[in-house]
């Protein structure tokens, strides 16, 4: 359904609204648990929820784009829900709750495009997993949201939350256009992050909303919006039904504005046993009942042993190939971590620091992250990628065009070949305002002739990111966890497939270069902390996050967005 129509009809319904029964409870800032209370308490209902969602994407949604689809049956299946409430056969624990998914996964009763141009209405003829599991639990599938197309393998140089099909997602804490010369062409002055979109979370369009990550997409969002975010280890959830860049990494994840929904969401997303559909379901095993909120433990911190991985993600290191110094934070990034180690410290942590890592510090390339990229882009095209990881444009050609015979009659190309045939043909509706050089590349690729060298790129991968890297810090230090700035820490994690947890922490100047024009005063930038662990170690990140929000709590919503 079009927004502007769902619009209409939405503030038309809220005007005749009773405003004496609107105001028992509101839904800003409202947590999934004081939901379900006054679910049970009569003092609101399912339908009142998803009228006061409604109503808030009717007056904010237009500065803001963070949807692509309304589902306009959105207040019907709330009034189901009230029906089986009154009946005492509530589902799950987020029965009547309403919920957003990222827009390439994929629900049969609304268009799934990725942000595509050539998947515009693309109703596919199964659900995701995720989507099936949280409708299982109650959950009100209210919007499909805005997101980077295709999850951000599409080209470099796209801005995050761009898509040809819907435009530029704008920042809540910042919701201007960028006027800077280069970068004046509609994307906001303030990222979003992405892929992934938490701007209707962050605003309270929503309780809660599903993104994915390959690297960094719902660490990025997460932490450019002020809410907790958990990436988990790539198998715990199931990725059937979401459009794919690489199975080797990715996973979908909950958005959220506390640790405490971010633990309801996973345990909901999760599926109790196995998926047959996706085999790498059998990483993790389920906490019972996949009650995630059990490990939240306001003490958790007391003589955990947390690591600050220095070189390259807080100072700036020689290393590898590179006499030059990489990486480093700002002064006032640096400043932030600080003061949230020194927390960590008061709370009872024991902090190793530094716990470098040590593919970070190591100087032979060879066992270098630093100096093992991710081929992408132009400059990566077949026979100028002998020095960079083929795994995303080998898994990219396999794992999309899997995901393609699996639509079926509904799917309206074949192959990516006819793709980026399609978006080639129809430049001037949009298609390609930057390019398409991911795509170029992975459609180049040979399954067959190019196995060999995926497969030992794959292995160069795990080698650095976790045998080398992750998993050898950990273990010398005997590490609960370690303590990134922001996303930083995304892709190294990543590539492992390792969990990470992101907390809103504080607030850091937007101004990175070029300089801003002369009277234009940028907005601070929310900024967070993660913790990432080792496969399937969620429960004790989860903890060690629920402990250092509980004793900072340092979200703050946007402004402008009562």
């Amino acid at each position: 359904m079009k927004k502007s129509l769902v619009t209409f009809a939405i503030f038309a319904t809220f005007v005749v609204h009773d405003a004496a029964e609107s105001q028992k409870f509101t839904v800003v800032e409202a947590s999934i648990g004081e939901m379900q209370r006054a679910l049970q308490q009569h003092r609101v209902t399912s339908r009142e929820l998803v009228q006061q969602s409604l109503t808030r994407i009717a007056l904010y949604e237009d500065r803001l784009n963070a949807i692509v689809y309304v589902n306009p049956r959105a207040l019907e299946e709330a009034d189901a829900r009230d029906r089986e409430r009154a009946r005492r056969r509530a589902r799950g624990p987020l029965h009547g709750i309403p919920i957003a998914l990222k827009d390439n996964i994929q629900t049969r009763d609304m268009p799934t495009t990725g942000g595509a141009l050539a998947f515009a209405g693309l109703l596919p003829p199964y659900d995701a997993t995720v989507t099936k599991n949280l409708r299982d639990a109650g959950a009100i599938i209210i919007a499909k949201t805005q997101l980077t197309e295709l999850a951000n393998w599409v080209t470099v140089g796209m801005p995050a939350n761009y898509n040809s099909l819907n435009g530029y997602g704008m920042n809540p804490y910042d919701p201007r256009r960028d006027p800077r010369e280069g970068l004046a062409d509609g994307r906001p002055v303030l990222t979003t992050g992405g892929s992934s979109s938490g701007v209707g979370t962050s605003v309270s369009f929503w309780a809660a909303n599903i993104g994915t990550e390959t690297s960094g997409s719902i660490l990025s969002p997460a932490n450019q919006n002020m809410l907790a975010g958990i990436k988990p280890t790539v198998g715990r959830v199931s990725r059937y039904g979401i459009i794919p860049i690489t199975a080797d990494q990715d996973t979908a994840g909950p958005m959220t504005r506390s640790v405490t929904d971010a633990a309801i969401m996973l345990g909901v997303l999760e599926s109790a046993a196995p998926d047959p559909h996706d085999p790498a379901t059998t990483a993790c095993m389920p906490p019972p009942a996949r009650d995630y909120t059990r490990f939240l433990d306001r003490n958790a911190l007391r003589g955990a042993r947390v690591g600050v991985p220095r070189a390259f993600f807080y100072d700036a290191v020689s290393s590898g190939g590179s006499l030059t110094p990489r990486g480093g934070l700002p002064m006032e990034q640096k400043k932030v971590m600080e003061e949230a180690i020194a927390e960590l410290r008061t709370l009872g942590a024991a902090v190793v620091d530094p716990a470098n890592i040590p593919s970070i510090v190591d100087w032979d390339p060879a066992r270098n992250f630093l100096d093992w990229p991710v081929c992408s882009g132009p400059d990566n095209a077949k026979g100028n990628d002998a020095n960079c990881s083929t795994t995303y444009k080998y898994g990219m050609k396999r794992d999309f065009s899997r995901w393609l015979a699996l639509l079926g009659d509904a799917a309206p190309v074949k192959s990516l070949t006819e793709l980026r045939a399609w978006n080639d043909a129809h430049r001037l509706a949009g298609t390609l305002k930057y390019g398409q050089s991911n795509l170029d590349n992975a459609d180049e690729t040979d399954l067959v002739a190019d196995r060999t060298r995926y497969e030992s790129d794959r292995r160069k991968d795990l080698l650095l990111t976790a045998k080398h890297g992750i998993d050898e810090v950990m273990k010398a230090q005997r590490l609960d966890a370690l303590l990134f700035p922001a996303q930083n820490g995304n892709g190294i994690a990543a590539r492992a497939g390792y969990p990470s947890v992101i907390v809103p922490y504080g607030m850091v100047p937007n101004n990175a270069p070029p300089a801003f024009p002369s009277g234009f005063d940028p907005k601070s930038a929310p900024f967070g902390v993660t913790f990432t662990g080792i496969a399937c170690s969620e429960p004790r990140l989860i903890a060690l996050a629920y402990a250092f929000e509980q004793a900072t709590k340092k979200r703050v919503p946007p402004a402008g967005f009562p």
